[in-house]
């Protein structure tokens, strides 16, 4: 084993890559013949691979978690600083980094009072709909235990966070899923399900068409993200959330609201909920909480949820039996405080309003230009360009041509994304979610790249 690393030659870094990793959502059978990638560098917005090529990353970290850039010396000394002092403890005690960012984090969720730590957003997510189960038996002799999710919102990669799953292509030969968890219908209005004027009010409609069905006494939660990511960035109709806080308070249904990616910024507020004025029961998130600089994600409640787990502490099986081991990790809440005093301290909130607003501007210019842009949409740094073949039919461009627009960009130096292995037949969106820093010459060196992309893709 050779343990010594050349800066100026990484081929054995290469070689040990291939013949040991095995990377995450990729196909590995082009290895044999070419070259994985390594991304040696990062610093600000971009990064350099192992041939040091330079690339503007307009994916912050290729799956939306990079909030406030690459490099961030004082993210990583207080991390080092807190392992130093104590880096782990089971969280059935306390540490100072942890109390400390949840005070600071629930000043943020006007409504929220207590933080669960966890490890990733899949097990966030877990946690709710264990309390939402337990809830279930405490209150509801069993029965109020469905939760419902919606068609193309993704919870995770677990198995019960797949249950919540409403990506086809995702779920694809993993079953059987674990019962209790039921579909609704996405509320894509550009792939519009009903003719009607209020299409947001209509959609949410559609949740308690569910609810009657199955029975408003067995269902016990709602699973939603606030703008829907990896399913195509489906922001909600004007109306939409407004009713399904009207359809949750109606039906005594607890309200889940996964911000695992739009949370801590990226939408332009802290949380994507926070712009329409809904009070959820659980808020989730994960991946900008810490940049990635550390591990962490977090389950967060009400009072009054809280306070359902301790009720009776004569009752051996009254409170929340449940523990995460590296929820107890100091670094993740370390890392979370400088990322938030960070996004506070350089304004990143407005800056993101402000650069998503130039993201989407220009990506409406691309609309006007090239006809395979069927419909633009976004929230924030949070933003889509759903290719078509047709727009008067808005038949989905080929995925083919959605993967050489990526990686003509790509060759070009800027890394951008799209819908992939999502919703069958439609993995036609292209994803844009710059770090929160992003400048005006970084959207328009990203949507420069686009352009020219399209032409030589769809010229073909």
């Amino acid at each position: 084993m050779n343990t010594q690393i050349n800066p100026n030659d990484l081929s054995a870094v290469v070689e040990a890559d291939r013949a040991h990793l095995w990377h995450h959502l990729i196909q590995h059978k082009p290895f044999e013949t070419t070259d994985p990638r390594i991304i040696v560098e990062g610093k600000g917005m971009r990064v350099w691979d192992q041939k040091g090529k330079e690339h503007l990353d307009a994916v912050s970290g290729a799956v939306w978690t990079v909030n406030v850039g690459y490099g961030r010396e004082r993210i990583a000394n207080a991390v080092r600083d807190q392992l130093l002092q104590m880096n782990y403890f089971a969280n059935s005690a306390g540490s100072i980094p942890g109390a400390r960012f949840a005070e600071m984090l629930i000043g943020k969720m006007p409504g929220m009072s207590r933080v669960y730590y966890t490890n990733s957003g899949s097990e966030a997510n877990e946690k709710a709909f264990k309390m939402i189960r337990q809830i279930a038996h405490k209150r509801y002799g069993g029965r109020k235990n469905k939760i419902l999710y919606r068609e193309r919102d993704y919870h995770g990669s677990t198995i019960a966070a797949m249950s919540a799953g409403g990506q086809l292509e995702r779920n694809a030969q993993y079953g059987p899923f674990a019962p209790g968890f039921v579909e609704v219908p996405h509320c894509l209005e550009y792939r519009a399900q009903w003719d009607v004027e209020n299409y947001g009010e209509r959609a949410a409609d559609a949740i308690e068409e569910v609810i009657l069905r199955e029975g408003p006494d067995t269902v016990g939660g709602l699973c939603l993200e606030p703008v829907t990511a990896g399913g195509g960035v489906i922001t909600p109709p004007e109306g939409y959330w407004q009713r399904v806080q009207e359809i949750c308070d109606k039906y005594e249904i607890l309200l889940h609201i996964d911000e695992v990616v739009c949370g801590v910024g990226r939408t332009g507020t802290w949380f994507g909920y926070q712009h329409y004025g809904v009070r959820p029961d659980f808020v989730t998130m994960a991946k900008g909480v810490a940049s990635g600089y550390a591990a962490i994600a977090c389950m967060v409640t009400t009072e009054k949820v809280f306070d359902m787990f301790k009720a009776n502490p004569d009752d051996p099986l009254d409170y929340f039996r449940d523990i995460s081991t590296f929820g107890g990790c100091t670094a993740g809440p370390a890392a979370a405080i400088e990322n938030m005093k960070i996004i506070e301290e350089e304004d990143l909130l407005q800056n993101t309003l402000d650069m998503g607003a130039r993201l989407m501007a220009n990506l409406h210019a691309l609309k006007d230009k090239h006809a395979v842009v069927g419909d633009v949409r976004g929230k924030g740094l949070f933003c889509g360009a759903e290719l078509v073949a047709d727009r008067a039919t808005r038949e989905p461009a080929h995925e083919k041509k959605v993967q050489a627009v990526v990686a003509d960009c790509m060759a070009q130096g800027v890394i951008i994304g799209a819908t992939n292995r999502s919703v069958p037949g439609f993995n036609n969106t292209l994803c844009f979610s710059p770090a929160l820093i992003a400048t005006a010459d970084d959207i328009d060196q990203i949507t420069d790249a686009v352009d020219a992309a399209l032409t030589r893709v769809f010229a073909a």
